[in-house]
């Protein structure tokens, strides 16, 4: 007896210890930080859930300790226009006595001010710094010509001038030059107009952006919702939180906010959400939600470059949330309504954003609204629309194969799907890179495209999940795209100069979308390490932000970032329900297909689902990448799902096979790719600025590589042609730039210049800067047709139009003027006049380039409004015409 009593001691203590040893195994562990299943730990700091409605966080942001040494510049309207781009000035402002310090500069001119102090200290609280700037170079050129050439060639005149202002990179001066005029604070001033402007900022105040909460505690009743349990008091308490703060997003109007710092319904956040989780967990506010972002029974693009659609263009994204509100709910009422919505947007799409050279759909990076932020410098809004980028064309296939999908549960005719394999082909043709393993980021320039060899995160993603990717590809995807410590990147390689947010940055949808992409293909591996790139900074955090820095991890230091932001909030769900429970919606079915990496087996439920006219508790229990059992009510089966038309409450249990495979993802160092050139021409010679990280250059003629080595300056031959040439950089790891900014050589003759104030309309001349003498307005009030009458020789043409859009700013707002454009009585093509700054009437350039074929001799071109040019706005959609150019191109 005495034997067997210690023999049993024995066992408890194993499995006391058994027990304990599992609590501290990580369900992740990497240099840069660890994942357990009660806490994450990141260096020195902590992140524990102390119950499932309770977690704690000494996590500090590095951001709150602030360095000296700052990088500044100046700009004139919003604009980067004082120094090169990526070039700024440097300064250390520690100070040396209770006086400001002074930091004396010359506009245009590089400053290293105060460089040789000691930069080794943290900067002072409330270090107050006067900017003195020598403006007078600009003021005289005001007064003497009536307007100023900035240094990319820009003509600013008098008239536009709307102020002066200074930013950088520390709080609280920021690099967002397209919003900095709405923030009087960095606004210089001349208030004694000799020319000299000052302002003088505070430095190391107080930011509330970089710090959050010491704990959260449940502050919602989430009883309503399905309850999330496990062995993990930490992915516990996460759902609930994510949980918690989707109840805060919940407006009274019936709507989800988009974010803590974001009021509102954002068409892309809503539903990237709705796709992710939300569809499941709260369809009647989705659906709401939706609705508001209809006009005219078309879906509104709310954000974007240029005025928005169609320079932006991936409202699209609305079907997919649409339809998967219908695969949840069944509700046939809304998907006719919703139906109706999307095919109207389809055919002003089809008008509008379509390219006829490649098939593939135009417009802006799906959600990588920022200009700047993923595109080069030099390209303006014409190019932007123009591009052919790989997340937009993704969510297009994705929209056009639901909308067929949907014509047929509605008993249509289906007119998309055909549409969509026609799409599916053209991203393959175009976008793909063997070389690489991976898909291109866009197809971009002006007269020809060359595709960009980043990787973009989102749209490689969704090549896997909507099946755009064959198998092949699909696995070469998931293998070769850099993951870096922290997380995937929107884009790989990082842009050199551009502060984090899309670039050098990490967001969780993102991040949420590859992980399930991960999963759909097995890769366990790469669940495990994105399972933790979410949890991580939601636990250290206390929140769902929007976004964080790839280099550190941290919060602080994006350009704009918010608490619990809605597609945030989504993917942490989408976490727990995709991956874990393994749970989807097809028409007619709820599926099951869990991914459980090994260091998470264990048991996971959702209870109280409700599925159509069913409730169910769902259990998955072990590891692996497949299913070994599934049972409904206590009955095997192998069809892993539900029916739509099962009623009651059920029980379902899944077991695990505990075996995956041993597959690696790319995991790699954050890496930044060199400066772009910038390209300029002087007769027939082509020579560039130095970039520093750069062993050599690599020169393009209309759009392919020369062979002959490119050291600047280029001597090129001169040709009876038009040549479009650019150059890029590559540095010593094979990693290239963007290409520079065009340049084009053109025959003595030149492009043919039609000023569009000579034909039927009558022009204005209160504008300055136009060529001619004058220019056509263009607005809803008097919708006229502007008739030209040309002679030509027969060919291919190159069409690009001069305008001013003075409407709104560059980055925001939604008056993108548009028209059509007839050549001889057919339909030839959109013309897109995106927004060029708010009253920037003088601010004069150039559209994107269409081509057009003329017949020999005389030729008919009108340019009127069609009921498909509607832009957002509905009611402003004005710009000015001052001249059409035709270049014939050869060959084209």
């Amino acid at each position: 007896m005495k034997k067997k009593l210690i023999v049993s001691a024995v066992c408890l203590a194993l499995l006391a210890l058994n027990s304990c040893n599992r609590k501290e195994m990580p369900f992740y562990n990497s240099t840069a930080f660890a994942i357990y299943p009660d806490r994450v730990e990141q260096g020195e700091f902590r992140a524990t859930a102390l119950s499932p409605e309770h977690i704690t966080s000494d996590y500090v942001s590095p951001a709150t300790g602030i360095d000296p040494d700052i990088q500044f510049k100046f700009s004139i309207n919003g604009r980067d226009n004082e120094l090169p781009f990526g070039v700024n000035h440097q300064a250390n402002i520690y100070p040396e006595g209770d006086d400001p310090v002074m930091i004396a500069v010359i506009f245009g001119e590089k400053a290293d001010a105060g460089s040789h102090k000691d930069a080794s200290q943290m900067l002072p609280p409330n270090t107050r710094v006067r900017f003195r700037v020598d403006f007078s170079k600009v003021v005289k050129a005001f007064e003497d010509n009536g307007f100023y050439d900035d240094l990319h060639g820009n003509r600013i005149f008098a008239s536009d001038f709307k102020g002066f202002y200074i930013a950088g990179d520390t709080y609280p001066l920021n690099w967002d030059f397209e919003n900095i005029a709405g923030n009087p604070q960095l606004k210089m001033e001349d208030p004694d107009g000799d020319g000299i402007y000052e302002n003088e900022l505070v430095f190391n105040v107080y930011d509330p952006s970089a710090h959050t909460s010491s704990e959260w505690r449940l502050a919602n009743d989430i009883a309503r919702y399905p309850q999330f349990e496990s062995a993990s008091l930490l992915l516990n308490a996460l759902y609930n939180m994510s949980l918690d703060e989707m109840v805060m997003l919940m407006e009274e109007d019936g709507t989800f906010r988009t974010g803590k710092e974001w009021a509102g319904v954002w068409t892309r956040d809503v539903s990237y959400a709705t796709l992710l989780s939300l569809a499941w967990l709260a369809p009647e506010r989705c659906m709401e939600s939706l609705r508001r972002k209809v006009s005219d029974n078309r879906i509104i693009q709310d954000t974007g470059t240029g005025g928005a659609w169609p320079v932006s263009s991936d409202r699209v994204m609305w079907a997919l949330a649409a339809w998967e509100i219908y695969k949840y709910t069944g509700d046939k009422g809304w998907l006719a309504e919703a139906f109706e919505t999307i095919i109207n947007s389809l055919e002003a799409d089809s008008k509008t954003v379509s390219d006829p050279a490649t098939g593939l759909k135009r417009g802006e990076s799906s959600f990588l609204d920022w200009r700047k932020q993923t595109y080069p410098l030099w390209m303006e809004p014409a190019d932007i629309y123009a591009s052919l980028n790989l997340g937009t064309n993704a969510a297009y296939f994705q929209s056009l194969k639901v909308t067929g999908l949907m014509a047929r549960e509605l008993d249509r005719e289906d007119h998309w799907s055909a549409m969509a394999e026609q799409l599916r082909d053209s991203i393959n043709a175009h976008l793909w890179q063997e070389e690489k393993g991976f898909y291109g980021q866009y197809l971009y320039g002006r007269y020809h495209r060359s595709l960009s060899p980043r990787a973009e995160a989102l749209g490689e993603a969704l090549t896997v999940l909507f099946d755009i990717a064959d198998d092949e590809r699909k696995q070469k995807v998931l293998q070769n795209t850099p993951v870096t410590p922290f997380g995937i990147t929107c884009i790989f390689p990082q842009i050199p100069g551009i502060p984090p947010y899309h670039n050098n940055g990490i967001w969780p949808f993102v991040q949420a979308f590859w992980t399930i992409a991960n999963a759909a293909e097995k890769k366990v591996d790469a669940v495990e390490s994105g399972l933790a790139s979410v949890i991580r900074p939601a636990a250290l955090f206390l929140t769902n932000k929007e976004n964080f820095m790839a280099e550190t991890g941290d919060f602080a230091g994006t350009e704009i970032n918010s608490d619990r932001q809605l597609w945030s909030v989504a993917a942490m769900l989408a976490m727990h329900h995709r991956i874990l429970l393994g749970i989807s919606f097809d028409s007619d079915r709820m599926k099951f297909d869990p991914v459980i990496p090994k260091s998470y087996s264990g048991s996971y439920s959702l209870k109280n689902l409700n599925y159509r006219g069913g409730t169910y508790d769902i259990t998955v229990t072990g590891w692996g990448d497949g299913i070994s059992l599934f049972r409904i009510d206590g009955t095997v089966t192998t069809d892993h799902s539900i029916p739509s038309t099962m009623t009651g409450s059920h029980t379902v249990e899944i077991v695990m096979n505990g075996q995956v495979k041993e597959e690696h993802y790319r995991a790699v160092e954050n890496y930044t790719a060199p400066e772009t050139p910038l390209l300029s021409i002087d007769g027939n010679m082509l020579s560039w600025i130095t970039v520093s990280s750069a062993t050599e250059y690599r020169l393009y003629r209309n759009g392919k590589q020369e062979l002959v080595p490119a050291v600047s300056p280029v001597e090129i031959p001169l040709s009876e042609e038009p040549a479009e040439y650019q150059v890029l950089a590559v540095d010593s790891n094979g990693v290239e730039s963007f290409l520079s900014n065009p340049v084009t050589m053109l025959p003595e003759d030149g492009p043919f210049i039609i000023e569009a104030e000579d034909f039927n309309i009558h022009g204005e001349n209160g504008a300055a800067g136009f060529s001619g003498s004058g220019y056509v307005r263009f607005s809803l009030e008097n919708k006229r047709e502007l008739n030209v009458n040309i002679n030509a020789v027969a060919g291919r043409y190159a069409v690009r139009m001069r305008y001013a859009n003075g409407t709104g700013p560059v980055n925001t707002d939604n008056n993108c003027g548009i028209r059509s454009l007839y050549v001889n009585g057919a339909f030839a093509g959109p013309l897109v006049f995106p927004q060029r700054g708010l009253d920037e009437w003088s601010d004069w350039g150039l559209t994107n380039v269409e081509w057009i074929t003329l017949k020999s001799r005389e030729n008919h071109l009108t340019i009127r409004y069609d009921d498909f040019n509607r832009n957002m706005d509905g009611e402003i959609n004005e710009f000015l015409l001052d001249y059409i150019s035709l270049e014939k191109y050869p060959g084209k």
